[in-house]
């Protein structure tokens, strides 16, 4: 597969973490380490009255902090929750990478020894097994993110810069975001991930992995990363209102098989596409499309599941330096509408798996065609 600069990028339809650059997405890196710190049923909202709404932000906080916990590593620390009374743990990769030795500590204070049983680098998603009382395990509701709306209340719990179980409210700010992966491509550079929800609640180093709640206290989303131009004197991001999580049907997804087998396989559709970003009048103009919405096909794998089928990359000169035409541009997929490359992403990750088959709706020219094809295994 070739990578394209300037107004080409390389999505590869796989899964995420993020670069590490601080003018850009940062992964919220475990704070260095600092002094240590049942299913909870949906919590009512009352919006018209603001003393009500702050008393249901109280009980929110007090039914769910038990089920959040502070991760504790020998290079530093982030945060977690507990996903079910075996003692299984959420939370990011990025906290528990190239750790010798994984510490969960409790907000009653009790604190042991976890064990990493499974990791997923698209994701930016690991499993710590913890050996604990059933009396500290306190497994969290999961909500449903594909329900979310922007501007719906979420609230943050976890461990920024070590100050245990620290709440936070923000909104979700946008759906549908991507995030680059941990996980490398054959030649080199990075899978994507998606379905990633964006929110201007404050996340900072330690509040890595840790939950994002809907206002009726159920899990919709693992915070993970921000974007920032500041960073603290020892070099570590800081808030700049723009934060990033995974969301929870992703982690519905991936965790079940993480802890059964200690890995995940993502489908491959193996497509390379014009980011979101750059379609822009002049490029819809120089490449002749009909439609001002849509992911274009700007490359494919050689061999791989959309070349098999057919799907059409851009090979023809433009007036735009670098930017090939005659390409696809795809407008569907299972008959959901795409608009763009981030939608078709999500939809492919949070509902099918390697082996699968999805419907592509192309436009090619004036014409739409509809081409099946068979997901392979992401490499």
């Amino acid at each position: 597969m070739k990578t394209k600069k300037g107004i080409l990028a390389l999505v590869v339809l796989a899964v995420a973490m993020l670069a590490c650059q601080a003018t850009a997405f940062q992964p919220q890196q475990p704070a260095p380490a600092n002094e240590p710190v049942l299913p909870v049923a949906p919590i009512a909202s009352n919006a018209a009255n603001p003393a009500t709404q702050q008393d249901g932000l109280v009980v929110l906080y007090e039914s769910v902090s038990p089920g959040t916990v502070a991760i504790i590593t020998d290079q530093g620390q982030g945060s977690g929750f507990v996903y079910d009374g075996q003692g299984n743990v959420v939370t990011n990769y990025h906290v528990i990478e190239g750790a010798t030795t994984v510490e969960v500590r409790f907000t009653s204070g009790y604190m042991a020894y976890g064990t990493i049983i499974g990791t997923d680098l698209d994701s930016d998603l690991a499993i710590v097994k913890v050996d604990a009382p059933a009396g500290e395990l306190h497994p969290l509701p999961l909500g449903d993110s594909d329900t979310l709306k922007v501007g719906q209340t979420v609230i943050a719990i976890g461990n920024p810069f070590g100050l245990n179980s620290t709440m936070t409210v923000g909104i979700v700010s946008a759906l549908g975001r991507t995030l680059d992966s941990a996980h490398e491509t054959p030649d080199g550079t990075l899978f994507t991930a998606g379905d990633i929800i964006q929110t201007d609640a404050a996340i900072n180093p330690g509040n890595s992995g840790g939950p994002l709640f809907n206002i009726n206290g159920e899990v919709i989303g693992i915070n993970r990363a921000i974007r920032t131009n500041s960073t603290t004197a020892a070099g570590q991001p800081v808030n700049s209102g723009i934060g990033f999580a995974i969301s929870v049907n992703m982690v519905k997804r991936v965790a079940p098989v993480l802890i059964a087998t200690g890995k995940y396989d993502y489908p491959l559709l193996g497509i390379s596409s014009l980011p979101n970003e750059n379609m822009s009048l002049p490029v819809i103009d120089a490449l002749g499309l009909k439609s001002y919405t849509g992911a274009y096909v700007t490359d494919v794998i050689a061999g791989g599941p959309a070349e098999r089928a057919g799907i059409i990359p851009g090979s023809k000169p433009t007036s735009i330096n670098g930017l090939l035409g005659g390409g696809d541009l795809i407008v569907a997929i299972d008959g959901k509408e795409v608009r763009t490359f981030d939608e078709m992403l999500a939809y492919l990750i949070t509902h099918k798996g390697p082996g699968d088959t999805v419907v592509l709706q192309v436009l090619r020219g004036t014409e739409k065609v509809d081409v099946t094809i068979t997901l392979d295994k992401r490499p």
